[in-house]
């Protein structure tokens, strides 16, 4: 999981032998940015099928209904969870990346 290989990265000594390549911290903040704009589009998926749910309910709300609206509503508040979570992580690693390039 992307997560856990910035963790690692970010856990690495910033210089010396066992220091990560600023290749390897480039490559890895690519690879990143790929996961986030995959669970963004992930988040529109859930906000377009939440939006579609709610425009076919008209006045009657069946149980069906209420039980699709709720697992979408956790799903988008899982990949917003997600989606944060890396995002502070790929900021720690940018700051990490830019660090290694001025040592350089």
């Amino acid at each position: 999981m992307i997560q856990d290989d910035i963790r690692t990265l970010l856990a690495a000594p910033p210089s010396g032998e066992d220091a990560p390549t600023l290749d390897y911290i480039e490559h890895t903040l690519t690879e990143g940015y790929a996961r986030a704009l995959a669970l963004e589009a992930e988040r529109w998926r859930f906000e377009r099928q939440i939006a579609e749910v709610a425009t076919r309910l008209g006045n009657e709300i069946t149980d069906e209904d209420a039980s699709e609206l709720a697992r979408l509503g956790r799903c988008l508040s899982a990949a917003d969870g997600d989606l944060n979570r890396l995002r502070t992580l790929l900021v720690a690693l940018r700051t990490r990346a830019n660090e290694a390039r001025t040592a350089a």
